[in-house]
């Protein structure tokens, strides 16, 4: 199976390197009584004290860093082997700004605390994502210019917040809210042409499907696991950039394939000779 994939060998050593240390944490917390190492691999923040080391919560935290392990493999592993097909400017364009996204999902997970700047690049290089998918989606992006402008209202808006914050000027509440509508409303624009379009699988329509859904599912969960007495679950959030994470680099990967290269014109019939 790895090598059904450009960087499949790679990406299954990387992967299989964290799944190993996702054990070893596992056990130290079970044997030691310290979650440290598994809340850091996990949730890649600075463990709760008030957290008991219990089974329960230990598997709650290996469970919540499973989607990054798969994350890691459907990343890394690359488009399929073989020739790739000839793309024009504006489809590789694309894919290194959904390349370096997905790149940036990872930093955040692993760097919470970023500094205003990052998160402004961040948004950047998502803003031109918005601009680049246009052309590249063509005729199946319905309502394109809508789409567009969803897009750049919500990933200028959050760059424009990230400043404004770090000048200390007044951000009103409202802003952040019709940035997170306003890109919600362009992804689900974005799914829908995908979806539509013979270029990407559905399994990466679907992962991007899960990845709008995701922030929704896990605050239930929070409250369900607090109703519990269990309170590890405030920062599992995170866990949700993986599969957003995925959808980025699925996305970059299949346009890419291999499959996609135009099939050579058929050979024309013998024409019958003539006396």
């Amino acid at each position: 199976m790895p090598r059904r994939y450009r960087l499949g060998i790679p990406a299954l050593l990387i992967t299989g390197v964290y799944v190993v240390a996702l054990a070893v944490a596992a056990v130290i917390a079970l044997t030691s009584g310290d979650l440290g190492a598994l809340w850091r691999l996990t949730l890649f923040t600075e463990v709760d004290e008030g957290v008991a080391v219990t089974w329960p919560n230990v598997v709650i935290l290996v469970l919540a860093g499973l989607p990054w392990a798969w994350a890691l493999w459907q990343t890394l592993r690359g488009p399929l082997a073989g020739s790739p097909p000839e793309l024009d400017r504006n489809t590789r364009r694309l894919r290194l700004a959904l390349y370096a996204s997905a790149a940036f999902l990872l930093l955040y997970a692993l760097a919470p605390a970023w500094p205003w700047w990052a998160a402004v690049l961040d948004a950047m290089v998502m803003w031109v994502v918005v601009l680049l998918f246009q052309p590249v989606l063509g005729g199946n992006l319905e309502y394109a210019e809508g789409a567009r402008a969803a897009g750049v209202l919500a990933y200028g808006g959050v760059a424009a917040i990230e400043v404004l914050d770090v000048l200390d000027w007044p951000v009103p509440g409202w802003l952040a809210v019709i940035c997170g509508v306003a890109g919600l409303i362009w992804t689900v624009l974005v799914l829908r042409a995908q979806r539509h379009d013979s270029r990407w699988q559905r399994a990466t329509v679907v992962y991007g499907i899960a990845a709008l859904v995701a922030p929704f599912i896990f605050p239930l969960m929070g409250l369900l696991f607090a109703l519990a007495g269990r309170h590890i679950s405030d920062d599992t959030a995170v866990t949700a950039a993986a599969l957003m994470m995925i959808w980025l680099a699925r996305s970059a990967h299949e346009l890419a394939d291999p499959h996609h290269q135009p099939a050579p014109p058929s050979p024309l019939p013998a024409q019958p000779s003539t006396q």
